[in-house]
């Protein structure tokens, strides 16, 4: 896309999910490390969020967690997201942090242990109803550490029945989106170790359930890209979980290890398609802040994301094309180098400063002061976190 208002229209569109508990306290299993001003509840969760939109223009979206979020009355969560000009994006289910779902959840041997997963999954689509979610993320921390443990067969079986119970209670504009992940806390199977096996569950569910691809979530050296391609052109990729990696699923900021990595996925995303909001890909964060300020860290990420994409728009795909049909590998590979290496910062100042926002919202976060006095007004009570 060489027509720079066309890239600048792009860039202006793009919306990005940031995660709730992005903003709580999270840490290793060594340790969690608490830092003052981190949220005591989803609200302030919310408040959190909203200063992050308010500086990059990008990110009205908020994923929730179950129950890490859990409030009384979820009308009154939704409206105050409005206030703050913000809308709750994807509904993430747990069936990880109870002691019934050691030998798994809904692939337990135990169809009580399963009924109670199960249970939860669909209450988590109330919470859909209620927010005007229209997405719900899945993940299962289900799997085997020893051969002979469980039926692997049994166990794909247990998940499709569980799927097909919560597929059902779906909504006419709600949608399953399914993660997979290669490894931990299993270590000998995982019931949804890759994509493939996640997309052949979502095709035999149907059109309302799609693949989420985490890009922390794969073996060293998987071609992400590609797993990306095929499922925009099978209209079956549903979302990301955007976090950077150097050695499993690490959750840093985005474009943190790999920045290049992270334009080659946004160079297949535009090409194919991706950033159309027909297409309807949820472009979110799933990260944990653990030795970083939590509210500078998200605002990186979405600007590690926007300057990818910057790229991406910016490729000579007419030059790009025309390498790529007479064979030139050399010069195919300049066209996404020269893109890659372009220096997009100026580019995203005048998009900002456009909108009407800060050219640097990092720095014009830090300037703000919200920092210090969230410090000083958060004190007392229980800080969020991942309730482990």
């Amino acid at each position: 896309m060489s027509d720079v208002s066309a890239v600048k229209a792009a860039l202006k569109s793009q919306v990005i999910e940031t995660p709730s508990w992005g903003y709580g306290n999270s840490g290793t299993r060594f340790k969690v490390f608490a830092q003052p001003g981190v949220p005591r509840d989803p609200f302030e969760k919310l408040q959190d969020a909203a200063q992050v939109h308010a500086f990059t223009g990008v990110a009205p979206k908020v994923s929730l967690h179950i129950p890490w979020d859990e409030v009384e009355d979820c009308t009154a969560l939704t409206h105050h997201a409005e206030d703050l000009g913000l809308r709750i994006g994807a509904i993430n289910s747990n069936v990880f942090q109870d002691d019934d779902f050691k030998l798994g959840s809904v692939t337990h041997p135990d169809p009580a242990v399963r009924r109670k997963a199960i249970d939860h999954l669909l209450a988590c689509v109330d919470v859909m109803d209620a927010t005007g979610s229209p997405d719900l993320k899945l993940w299962f921390s289900d799997g085997t550490n020893y051969p002979g443990q469980d039926d692997i067969a049994g166990r794909q079986d247990r998940l499709a029945e569980a799927l097909t119970e919560v597929y059902d209670r779906l909504g006419d504009h709600q949608r399953i989106l399914l993660e997979y992940k290669l490894f931990e806390p299993a270590f000998y199977t995982t019931d949804v170790p890759d994509w493939g096996t996640a997309y052949a569950h979502c095709l035999k569910l149907g059109p309302k359930a799609q693949v989420v691809v985490d890009t922390g979530h794969h073996a060293p050296g998987t071609n992400i890209e590609f797993i990306v391609t095929f499922l925009l052109c099978e209209g079956k990729l549903g979302a990301f979980d955007f976090n950077s990696r150097f050695y499993a699923d690490d959750d840093l900021m985005a474009g943190a290890a790999d920045p290049f990595q992270l334009f080659r996925i946004m160079h297949d995303v535009v090409k194919n398609g991706g950033l159309r909001t027909e297409t309807n890909v949820n472009f979110m964060l799933d990260q944990c802040h653990n030795i970083e300020a939590k509210i500078p860290a998200v605002i990186r990420s979405v600007t590690n994301v926007q300057e990818a994409t910057a790229k991406a728009l910016l490729i000579d795909t007419v030059a790009l094309t025309a390498a790529q049909r007479s064979g030139d590998v050399l010069a195919s590979n300049g066209v996404l180098m020269d893109a890659y290496n372009t220096d997009v910062r100026p580019l995203l100042v005048e998009v900002r400063e456009e909108l009407g926002l800060a050219g640097d919202p990092f720095a014009a976060y830090l300037a703000s002061g919200n920092q210090e006095r969230i410090a000083a007004a958060r004190v007392g009570g229980d800080q969020a976190g991942w309730r482990a």
